[in-house]
């Protein structure tokens, strides 16, 4: 807007430099000259500002079209940044905000993708049970509703996680915290997991520092990750091996880690594997675990780290602040 105003101000000083000399003219050659120097003299005028309001309306024009194609859902849309400053800072917010756009939305259609797949294989099984069962293929006994069970469990437990999910990334996972003794829930952990372990062929036990500051968590949520932390172990730790879970204070926090012999996790793996539907090759789970696991702990202002080499074990880290 500033060209136009300083284009029509620039064209009031020409006109008002002018009128002395159509003043003479007039004098000496006539109105008709005169006449002719007005209207050619108008003209220049407006093609000099109807050039800058070209220079203005085009990149005004690129934005609209590129604002239309957004609001059809193409988010690849960009503008060029020209003309003015004000206009090129413009143009670079409105890139910056359709890239980002672009990038939501392959998010969105990825874990739509992973989210359909990971429900496909238990609703086969319970299909395939059913179906069996119904057209006598197989009795209806307790070995052939077993694979149904199991398969309602993965999907109830699927459920949750992306429900999960759903509050995390709103923002709205609510928090029940109060005063808890991380060692104690860990021992309570090791315990409800021994039968697994020992059904596994793998030795797991519990290490817990004496005289630990009381830590201010939602007890469950805290519990519910240790737990996912322990299954991964337990499944990725061959018979004969053992897992063991430390708690210490370090400073003004608390840590719990969780430490296995198992097979350990593939180096190009290693820095996905917080990443929502990341899995190993012979992983049974959905890959949302630790993904899980890193949002809750993250809520509670706290970190989770692993460490690990392929036939040496996984080492992973949980530590949350002390309450003093």
């Amino acid at each position: 807007m500033r060209w136009i105003g300083c284009l029509f101000l620039a064209a009031l000083v020409v006109a008002a430099a002018v009128g002395g000399v159509v003043g003479a003219f007039i004098g000496r050659l006539g109105l008709l000259p005169v006449i002719v120097l007005a209207v050619l003299f108008v003209l220049i005028v407006g093609a000099a500002v109807t050039g800058g309001m070209r220079r203005m309306t085009r990149p005004m024009d690129h934005l609209i079209d590129a604002a239309s194609r957004i609001e059809a859902g193409d988010y690849s849309a960009q503008v060029p940044q020209q003309g003015p400053a004000e206009l090129r800072s413009v143009a670079r917010a409105f890139n910056a905000m359709s890239a980002r756009l672009k990038t939501s939305d392959e998010r969105r259609r990825s874990f739509l993708a992973d989210v359909a797949h990971e429900l496909r294989t238990p609703l086969s099984v319970i299909r395939g049970q059913a179906e069996a069962i119904a057209d006598g293929l197989y009795p209806g006994d307790a070995a052939h509703l077993a694979p149904i069970l199991d398969a309602t469990q993965t999907l109830d437990r699927l459920v949750e996680d992306l429900r999960t999910l759903v509050l995390t990334d709103a923002g709205n996972l609510v928090l029940h915290k109060e005063p808890t003794d991380l060692g104690a829930l860990a021992v309570d952990a090791v315990d409800s997991f021994k039968a697994q372990a020992e059904a596994a062929g793998l030795k797991l036990s519990p290490d817990i520092q004496d005289d630990l500051p009381p830590v201010e968590v939602d007890s469950a949520r805290i519990r519910s990750v240790l737990g996912n932390l322990l299954s991964n172990a337990i499944r990725h730790t061959p018979s004969g091996g053992s897992i063991q879970v430390r708690v210490s204070a370090s400073g003004d926090r608390v840590v719990i880690t969780v430490a296995d012999t198992g097979e350990g996790i593939p180096p190009e793996l290693l820095p996905r594997v917080f990443e929502r539907f990341v899995k190993g090759t012979n992983s049974t789970g959905s890959g949302l675990g630790l993904a899980i696991a890193l949002d809750i702990v993250s809520a509670h202002g706290g970190t989770l780290e692993i460490e690990s080499q392929p036939g040496s074990g996984t080492q992973i880290r949980l530590s949350l602040p002390a309450t003093r």
